[in-house]
This record gives structure tokens, sequence and C-alpha cells, in this order.
């Protein structure tokens, strides 16, 4: 632990923590981020975890105003249920990666596996490459914004929060969807149960635009996407729908 502030870190006293994890276990990195001043986020520099080689459960459960890089590709489960923390992830992230997040924002500069964002109940996720399936599912409230494509099954059953993507989406998009809106501006393989393409209003095309803002992509035309929601068909158990669970 104590080597988190020594020279073989790369700190220094005007540039950010540098977290090693060949000199460190993943397990003394989660703990210093949450220990101390870094746990109460006050006046803490900025973070940089360098050689993650694919760990799993990378900066999880941060719960402060921190400024987290992580300098590679990362496993299973990187930056979950993350609250108030920035966390930007230059590489690839395995599966779940911000899972039931509060909010924040977490930044995958790459390619994110399945189940990217799920359960999540705040925060903006941004996934600057593909996300594989599930992408969204269960979401309750966080906002993901997706630069390339997503794979099937994506919001399955979505409660509520925003889904955006750039790029085209799988089969059995927002299958058993809630109130989540989801935007999306290529093709869609096929649509899950229940959901169905919505017209776009004033409100949808603002709302849109904030979203690809917030994201870095302001450049983006809102008339190129279409929105899709619930047709609230499938709320309450009815026989007559049955075949459409």
């Amino acid at each position: 632990m104590t080597t988190a502030a020594g020279p073989d870190t790369g700190e220094s006293a005007s540039g950010p923590l540098v977290l090693d994890l060949e000199q460190m276990t993943l397990r003394e990195v989660n703990a210093l981020l949450h220990s101390g001043d870094l746990a109460s986020g006050a006046g803490s520099a900025p973070v940089v975890i360098t050689h993650p080689a694919g760990a799993h459960s990378v900066a999880v459960g941060l719960d402060a105003p921190l400024e987290v890089t992580v300098q590679g590709h990362v496993g299973y489960y990187a930056a979950g249920m993350n609250q108030q923390a920035t966390v930007v992830i230059d590489g690839n992230a395995g599966t779940g990666v911000a899972e039931n997040m509060m909010s924040g924002s977490v930044v995958v500069h790459g390619n994110a596996s399945q189940s990217a964002g799920a359960t999540a109940h705040g925060g903006l996720l941004v996934i600057r490459g593909d996300a594989s399936a599930r992408c969204g599912i269960s979401m309750k409230g966080v906002d993901i914004v997706v630069g390339g494509s997503i794979g099937h099954l994506s919001a399955f059953m979505a409660q509520a929060g925003r889904l955006v993507v750039r790029g085209d989406a799988g089969e059995a998009l927002g299958d058993s969807i809630y109130e989540a809106r989801l935007y999306v501006r290529g093709t869609v393989a096929s649509l899950g149960a229940d959901c169905v393409a919505k017209p776009m209003g004033p409100e949808h095309h603002a709302e849109l635009a904030e979203l690809l803002s917030a994201a870095g992509y302001p450049q983006d035309s809102t008339g190129e996407y279409t929105r899709y929601g619930s047709a609230r068909r499938l709320y309450h158990f009815h026989a007559d729908n049955v075949a459409a669970y």
C-alpha cells in the first residue's frame, strides 16, 4: 500500500497519483481509492491506474468526485456501482462495465462487452466503440451513449433512462421495455416485445441533442435518429397478449 505514494508509482507533487497494477495488487488499488482523502474527494489529485492487463473489478464502488483514468484494457465490472466519480478507460472493457452505476460518469474509449450499464440508476456511460449484447439491460435511470453499434437484446426490460446509439442495433431491441427512451441512428435488426418506433417531437430532439453534446458528439444531426419506446401493451398480464410475452 505504501508504494502508492513512492517513486515507483510515478507520482509527483504536481501530477496525478499513479497506481501501477504491476507493483500493487488490485485489492490494494481499490482499497486506496476508498481510503483517506481519496474517499472524501476533498482536494484529491487525479488518479491514473496503469497496467490493468484486463483485471476484473477495477475502480469499483467509488463514492467521491474522483477523476480516475485507467490506461489499458479492463475485465469484468470495471467502475461498477460508481457514484460521483469520473472514470475514463483508455481501452476495451469486459462484461458489466458501469453496472449498477448511481451517478458520475464512465467513458470507455474502446469497445465494451455485454451488459454495459446493466441495472444502472443514474450517471452517464459513454462507449466510443461498439457495445455487445444486452447493453443497458434493466437500466433504471442511467444515460448511455454508444458511438458505434450494439448487440442483441439491448435495453431488455429497460425501466428508465436514455440509450443513444450512433450506429446499428441488434435483434430484439427494447424487449419488454418500460419507460426508457431509445434513440438509434442506424438500422435496427428487430424490435423486442412491446417496443415500437415513436415520432420525434421538439422535446425529443432537444433531449437527444443534449445527450449527444454531453457525450462529445455535438455534430450529429438529431434528425437522423429514430426514437423507440414502450407501446405499453404488456404492463399488466393479459390473456389476449400471451403470445407476445
